[in-house]
């Protein structure tokens, strides 16, 4: 741990960052986050891949070494996989946030009854960043009992984090044409696509030349790990230098088979320059969040 803590101070220090701000780590309730482990481990479906999380610790011992590596910000992403369950995560993640100042304030939905009111309800509460898994989740974005949360989510300028790439594993609901429909009835939508939006990196580059509030997350992408199976095409280095400022670091953290600092050298060896770095790993997200 030291040698990765020293590398990411490094990394920092060599930029002139205050910190990172890192806008998707995973935490959540334990007996949740324990099952989220243990399908990493059996190489589920979704995945077929050998996973060793490399940052398999308690709660405090993982806020600790966030904050060691310099992380001023951080969201708490959780999902529902079912009915019944986005309300008492969102309820957890609340908690979370009142005793984790530097969390932002994460919350989730899935398409159900109830939605439009427990999400209206976290935002009234405070929570600023939402997170949707529509690969774990199985649903279609542009079900109709979802047309309230959206619509409330772009009104009220609260990005959610999107898993709608189709990888590691392509879902029923995955792909730029699901989410695509969402961002054409609610051009305003403040969405962020969760891991450049694996595998299709340039349909999802072309949603947020589409889309000014259209953003993606690095989350995983450009690693070692990511480019064996699914790496991102060089031909789109250019456009994704030209987006700079809608790009913002995402690691996974603690769910990942890798040190942190891996995620930065990833970043850095794209080769697009200490400003667009910058603006990737806390400039823009300071400038979204108001940090």
């Amino acid at each position: 741990m030291g040698d990765v803590h020293d590398d990411v101070v490094r990394f920092r220090q060599r930029l002139g960052l205050p910190g990172l701000i890192d806008v998707h780590t995973h935490f959540m309730p334990e007996r949740v986050l324990r099952k989220v482990w243990a399908y990493f481990d059996s190489a589920g479906p979704l995945t077929g891949l050998e996973w060793p999380i490399a940052y398999r610790h308690e709660e405090a011992e993982r806020l600790a070494v966030l904050r060691s590596f310099g992380v001023l910000r951080f969201t708490s992403m959780l999902y529902p996989h079912k009915p019944g369950m986005a309300a008492w995560l969102n309820d957890w993640a609340a908690g979370f946030a009142a005793r984790t100042p530097d969390c932002l304030h994460t919350a989730t939905f899935f398409p159900e009854p109830d939605a439009g009111r427990y999400v209206r309800e976290a935002v009234e509460a405070g929570a600023r960043v939402f997170k949707a898994h529509l690969q774990v989740g199985a649903y279609d974005p542009n079900d109709p009992l979802l047309d309230p949360v959206w619509g409330l989510l772009a009104e009220a300028g609260i990005p959610v984090v999107t898993h709608c790439g189709s990888g590691p594993a392509p879902g029923k609901h995955t792909g730029p044409g699901p989410i695509g429909r969402v961002l054409a009835r609610h051009p305003r939508l403040p969405l962020i696509v969760a891991h450049m939006g694996m595998p299709e990196y340039a349909e999802f580059l072309t949603l947020a030349e589409t889309y000014p509030e259209v953003r993606l997350d690095t989350t995983m992408a450009f690693t070692d790990f990511v480019e064996e199976f699914s790496p991102f095409p060089p031909a789109e280095h250019g456009r994704l230098a030209a987006l700079g400022d809608r790009v913002l670091l995402g690691t996974d953290f603690p769910n990942i088979p890798y040190p942190y600092a891996h995620q930065l050298h990833a970043l850095e060896r794209l080769g697009l320059g200490d400003d667009w770095l910058r603006a990737v790993c806390h400039d823009n997200a300071k400038a979204l969040f108001g940090v």
